[in-house]
């Protein structure tokens, strides 16, 4: 499993001869690239609706969108997505070669337009090469999506779901910063952790090396992998 991580919380992961594109915003500095550079992938996962989460998605209608039913009914009516698969917290569908697995964000969502959209829940997802995740024989990438600490990182996630490696939000003012997301990486026990959702704009703006310091103070048994813009890393 291939993972590229675009800046923010834009990541491109390729799952045997299957992409998906999670969170699709190309307008962060992280990333040197546009939407037109980047071949449209087979799925698109969109873990909420904010707009620095979903602002490019119009550059890949083609794909297939992932998320929850309400989210899949506002990219269809505003944003000229025709394909969707909408799930919810706890289910997993099959992706080509990649089965995607919903768990729970504790964060916000909504859109105001014309009209007013209920978005659902935010979500975090899990990509599993083949078999879903929590099986022995899978290799698992957790994306956290836009999240506060929440138990269910330690019980449910860590403890049964078992990811390889996971990308978590460190920016703190609209997520987890630095220390929650240190503790984060404890609970979920993860091989490998990299740091996202930060230095886009100035509320967000930390020292990275913050969160590499409170990830070593609270274990050992995992290395964090700190990406630059467009940077790949293999799991």
């Amino acid at each position: 499993m291939e993972l590229t991580w675009h800046g923010h919380s834009t990541w491109q992961v390729t799952v045997g001869e299957t992409t998906l594109l999670i969170d699709p915003f190309f307008d962060n500095p992280h990333t040197s690239l546009q939407p037109a550079d980047v071949p449209t992938p087979e799925y698109l996962v969109c873990t909420h609706g904010h707009a620095d989460h979903i602002a490019d998605v119009d550059s890949f209608a083609d794909a297939t969108v992932v998320a929850t039913p309400e989210l899949c009914a506002y990219l269809e009516a505003e944003h000229g997505i025709s394909k969707s698969i909408g799930m919810n917290l706890g289910g997993t569908v099959e992706c080509g070669d990649a089965t995607v697995t919903m768990v729970r964000a504790d964060h916000t969502n909504g859109a105001m337009t014309t009209y007013e959209y209920d978005l659902g829940l935010p979500v975090g997802v899990l990509i599993s090469d083949g078999a879903p995740a929590a099986d022995a024989d899978s290799t698992t990438f957790y994306h956290a999506g836009d999240t506060s600490l929440h138990t269910e990182m330690d019980a449910v996630i860590g403890d049964h779901l078992a990811p390889d490696a996971a990308a978590l939000p460190v920016g703190d003012h609209f997520t987890m910063g630095p220390r929650q997301a240190a503790i984060a990486t404890e609970w979920l026990d993860v091989a490998t952790v990299i740091p996202m959702h930060y230095d886009t704009f100035p509320p967000i703006e930390i020292d990275v090396s913050e969160f590499e310091s409170a990830v070593a103070d609270r274990t050992s048994q995992t290395e964090v992998a700190v990406l630059d813009g467009d940077e790949s890393l293999t799991i």
